[in-house]
């Protein structure tokens, strides 16, 4: 049931970030005026920025419960502190009705990653009150698909502040601003760490516990906004969700001299291989105890390997190609002519080129076909194509239908406008936010963090989470407060029914640990 209510707001001034600074380029205040014997030239003038709510009353059967809640779509305006608008952020944001001392309650700011994507999977597909239809194993319907109640929503254990950054969704710099001031790694967390502090200051959340959830791209934000906020705004969490992580992009990274991706990606190859039955009989039981195996090979037998260079002798270089291939399901050859080192998009054209198949990268469960099954990498990625399928279509008709909001801008869903994404305080070495984790945690002695990871996900393969994790440099009381979740499917494991359970059971769990309740 709903029951609608527009509420337009007037714009209101709010802080800024001093490293933030708009563009100077000046607008004319007023149209020119015609004079005597000469025509006014028709010259076009951007409508003026606002900030505009719909709010929506709703209920809804979530984890047994019939629970009424508010939801709230709208945009806020990012301003310098002189009150001069810079961007437009939209967003979508629940909180459960009647509830005691409900500005206590525990709040999340959820978001994806891309650079360049919105809310929308979060949103519709792991935590919101609403999501998309899919089948058991987390394959899309016919178009144009179904939304239903989400059983796993979170909303009965924290209310959800789902956010679109700046050139996502609806989110759009202002007329006379240039778009790339928040295209990059920093000007990216200021901005979203300034729509966070605008939402708990206006709606007196300071006193509530604080969490984020961030997937893929929005884990590398994750992780610099826990340690942004504590040191601008003095705002403390109490946990951060890191799904399907990228926190030190020297793992992802295929350069030549590079090491590290091979090592990272080696056991998600090994998973993949297993549930496509690549591997001997001895490994395709227990799926667990096969990348338990792999995991250690990894980090000795094949790292050694990879550390000796060309200084492999002949005999063990051969060796350790008969491994590779026993683990990933490619001929010893294949191995060996690549040089003991497969990089993924390889990895995906050749496990079942035999089949004239390809398989997905977001998760190696999909399969695609190629023109042809000569081609050194995918056409595509198939697991990508089936995740945009429903959910946009499905967001627009439902922010539209049910939430009341009204936009005549497309809703940027994987937004090539943000390229090229700024890494300047990177330059000549690798992101890695690991570090403002780090400083986040010792700082705050009360953060959580955990990390949920596919098995199938070669964008983010879940062997990163587990060496990440370790190589934080926390003293042992602090990394008792870091936890890791697998699950047996890929980039989005709340696409298959199990492990959407299982994902929302851990982050209620972790919430409550969080809390210490």
């Amino acid at each position: 049931m709903t029951r609608r209510g527009r509420l337009g707001l007037a714009a209101v001034a709010g802080i800024s970030i001093s490293l933030l600074l708009p563009a100077d380029l000046p607008a004319e205040e007023n149209p020119p005026q015609a004079t005597e014997g000469k025509a006014a030239s028709a010259e076009f003038h951007p409508p003026q920025p606002e900030e505009k709510l719909s709010v929506t009353h709703h209920t809804a059967t979530l984890g047994g419960r019939k629970l009424s809640y508010t939801a709230t779509a709208g945009q806020y305006l990012l301003r310098t502190e002189e009150g001069k608008p810079r961007a437009s952020v939209f967003f979508v944001a629940y909180t459960l009705d009647g509830v005691a001392e409900g500005m206590k309650r525990p709040v999340t700011f959820s978001f994806n990653g891309g650079p360049g994507a919105p809310a929308l999977w979060v949103h519709l597909g792991a935590f919101g009150p609403k999501k998309v239809r899919l089948t058991d194993e987390g394959m899309p319907i016919a178009p144009p698909g179904e939304l239903v109640d989400n059983e796993y929503s979170l909303l009965p254990a924290t209310d959800l502040v789902f956010i679109d950054p700046v050139s996502t969704g609806f989110s759009r710099a202002v007329p006379g601003e240039a778009e790339k001031q928040f295209h990059g790694y920093k000007e990216d967390i200021e901005s979203v760490g300034e729509f966070i502090r605008l939402w708990v200051s206006r709606n007196s959340r300071w006193g509530s516990p604080k969490f984020l959830a961030g997937e893929s791209y929005g884990t590398t934000r994750a992780a610099g906004l826990a340690n942004y906020l504590q040191s601008r705004f003095g705002m403390f969490l109490n946990g951060v969700v890191l799904i399907s992580s990228v926190l030190n992009w020297q793992h992802h990274q295929f350069d030549a001299g590079n090491d590290m991706p091979y090592l990272i990606f080696l056991p998600s190859y090994a998973a993949a291989a297993w549930y496509h039955k690549r591997l001997p009989p001895e490994l395709s039981g227990d799926l667990e105890k096969t990348l338990a195996e792999v995991e250690q090979f990894t980090l000795t037998d094949y790292a050694l390997a990879l550390l000796a260079g060309d200084a492999l002798a002949p005999a063990r270089r051969r060796e350790v190609a008969e491994r590779v291939a026993r683990y990933t399901g490619l001929s010893v050859d294949y191995v060996e002519r690549s040089n003991l080192r497969i990089e993924i998009n390889r990895f995906t054209k050749e496990l079942l080129r035999g089949q004239a198949r390809t398989i997905g990268r977001l998760d190696a469960r999909f399969l695609g076909y190629d023109r042809d099954s000569v081609g050194e990498v995918p056409d595509f990625d198939p697991a990508l194509i089936s995740v945009v399928q429903g959910f946009v279509t499905l967001f627009n008709d439902y922010v539209r239908r049910e939430l009341g909001f009204e936009s005549d801008l497309p809703y940027e869903y994987l937004a090539a406008r943000v390229r090229p994404w700024s890494f300047a305080e990177f330059q000549n070495q690798y992101l890695n936010v690991g570090e403002d984790l780090r400083q986040a945690m010792v700082q705050n002695h009360s953060l959580k963090v955990l990390f949920a990871a596919g098995y199938y996900d070669f964008a983010t393969p879940y062997f990163d989470a587990k060496f990440t994790s370790a190589h934080l440099g926390l003293p042992p009381e602090i990394a008792r407060n870091v936890e890791t979740v697998t699950f047996e499917s890929g980039h989005m494991m709340y696409i298959r029914q199990a492990d959407h359970q299982k994902l929302h059971q851990a982050v209620v769990d972790f919430l409550a640990k969080a809390v210490g309740r």
